[in-house]
């Protein structure tokens, strides 16, 4: 059995192991296992994606869909995570995905690849980070609603000021620095499971009366306008897929957690499990709970988790589960905007967005990115404004939110599928049934990617349009617009910002000699701003 390493050999070697992949160590690790884990468990946070599209669902295939839906869902989202695990082990860098996408993509590719995955994926974050802060005000604002007996009947206006408002909670919190976000992040752990617990167990034992097990497993319910079962039961899976979306941040926080090699892909998977578990019994206790189906699905609040627990608990009761539901959601925008915020700061590092030079800056005091971090929540506000002209805005950023990620996942995922000999295993791997694992994860984000641009009802007008094609057809010839005209002029993949003495004192990835230096780009390479880039070299 090998010896047991201390905390400064372990922070040692995640720094050496940093400096191989090509960067200093700048960020403060303060996160261990269970602290990446419990980021990643926020950041997919049953209570925000069941409580916020629990009416979707309801109307999209109602129970049956939702329940069974949820397992198909979990089980194909467990093998995207496995997969993005297994190659998160081999690099942990805040860079995530776009830095995978270079290191495992051909020399030819690896740039191109590398900044679409880059801004897929940011754009991605920026549009989960706005769901749920504007699911959130939603909820406060029903909840307002319900105290004052209908009193107050929030508008548009209001519900988009309640959620401009959480974006800047979110980035004050976030600007506290890493202690901060490690305090709120374990005390985040234990209240995404004990607060849907204990609304679970009080609304059953609570509940007048139940549903029959054949509604909660058979049930079907359509009213999306739709006629055809078939496209009505796959567009419902956006319920499940939109939840179990953002594990990736345990990647993104990779250079702020202890022993990332290890800790890093098993957060990201523990994430997914402990999340699909507790997805799937919170379904199955409201929708035993429902005392008056049609009521509940067109309840005045919006929100049929809301309608169900004022009918098992009171309103009293319910306005206090409402809380706990809330609190943990805003645990999760704060979780969110973390890893978006360190997704900004590497994807800056490389040179690779507007205004670099500010986003990658680090706050010497508090060892974090804040100006990304108000990059991250000013985007997540002004996400939110289309709300004021179009009711379907939240669903068209939720769809964008997956099908952006999805997108970002898939690339490295594949690129390691094509180009088996770049990819250097990790001390966790999935071993022979690797390829097996990929192919089912990038398959199913196919699917999903066309299934999430689909109407969801009908008839098809200036409002129930699914505006997400729209969107993620603006990212796709945005960012390939800008590759065309200018990033593949200066673009060359993830740079090295090592200086002259710490790249003599490593390896930069020499077994694959992943690496070159501006010196080494003479002919033909255009460094950017003086910086070294560093360029993918084929492997033989």
């Amino acid at each position: 059995m090998p010896p047991k390493l201390t905390a400064a050999e372990i922070e040692a070697n995640d720094a050496a192991r940093l400096n191989e992949l090509g960067y200093k160590q700048e960020l403060k690790r303060e996160l261990g296992s269970f602290g990446n884990y419990g980021l990643a468990l926020s950041v997919v946070c049953i209570s925000s994606g069941l409580t916020s599209l629990f009416s979707y669902g309801l109307k999209t295939g109602g129970p049956v869909v939702m329940v069974w839906g949820w397992v198909v869902v979990a089980c194909f989202t467990l093998c995207v995570a496995l997969a993005m695990a297994e190659i998160s082990s081999a690099y942990p860098t805040s860079g995530g995905l776009y830095w995978w996408a270079a290191r495992l993509s051909s020399k030819k590719y690896a740039p191109a690849t590398s900044w679409m995955t880059g801004w897929f994926n940011l754009i991605g974050q920026f549009a989960v980070t706005a769901g749920i802060m504007y699911g959130i005000a939603l909820m406060i604002a029903a909840t307002i609603s319900i105290g004052t007996d209908g009193a107050w009947v929030p508008t548009v206006g209001a519900t988009v000021g309640i959620h401009i408002a959480l974006c800047v909670t979110e980035g004050i919190a976030n600007s506290l620095g890493s202690r901060v976000m490690t305090t709120l992040n374990n005390f985040s752990t234990w209240w995404q499971v004990i607060a849907p617990a204990v609304i679970m167990i009080t609304i059953v034992a609570k509940a007048p009366t139940h549903q029959a097990p054949k509604f909660v497993f058979t049930e079907f319910n359509n009213d999306s306008g739709w006629t055809n079962t078939a496209y009505v039961t796959v567009v419902g899976l956006l319920q499940a897929q939109f939840t179990l979306t953002g594990y990736d941040s345990s990647a993104h926080m990779s250079e702020e957690t202890k022993n990332a090699e290890i800790a890093g892909p098993v957060g990201m998977t523990m994430a997914v499990i402990v999340s699909s578990l507790m997805g799937f019994l919170f379904i199955i206790a409201f929708l035993f709970c429902i005392q008056d189906f049609p009521n509940t699905v067109n309840t005045a609040t919006g929100f049929p988790i809301m309608q169900i627990m004022v009918d098992c608990v009171g309103k009293v009761g319910a306005i206090v589960m409402m809380v706990m539901l809330i609190i943990a959601c805003w645990q999760c925008g704060f979780a969110s905007v973390a890893a978006n915020s360190r997704m900004i700061y590497a994807f800056s590092r490389d040179g690779a967005m507007p205004g670099s030079q500010y986003w990658h800056k680090i706050d010497t005091k508090r060892q974090a990115p804040i100006n990304a971090v108000w990059l991250s929540v000013f985007i997540a506000a002004i996400l939110g404004l289309p709300a004021l002209g179009n009711s379907t805005a939240f669903s068209a950023i939720t769809s964008v939110a997956t099908i952006g990620l999805y997108i970002s996942y898939a690339v490295p995922i594949f690129a390691k599928i094509v180009n088996k000999k770049q990819f250097v295993r990790g001390p966790l791997h999935l071993g022979r049934f690797s390829d097996v694992i990929g192919a089912i994860a990038v398959l199913w984000i196919c699917i999903i990617t066309i299934l999430f641009v689909l109407p969801p009802v009908y008839p098809i007008d200036a409002v129930s349009m699914n505006y997400s094609c729209l969107l993620v057809g603006l990212v796709l010839f945005g960012a390939g617009g800008s590759w065309v005209f200018s990033a593949r002029h200066w673009f060359t993949g993830p740079v090295i910002n090592l200086g002259n003495k710490e790249e003599g004192e490593v390896n930069l990835e020499n077994d694959k000699k992943m690496f070159k230096t501006s010196d080494d780009l003479e002919e033909g390479a255009d460094s950017k701003e003086g910086v070294k880039v560093s360029e993918v070299e084929r492997v033989a």
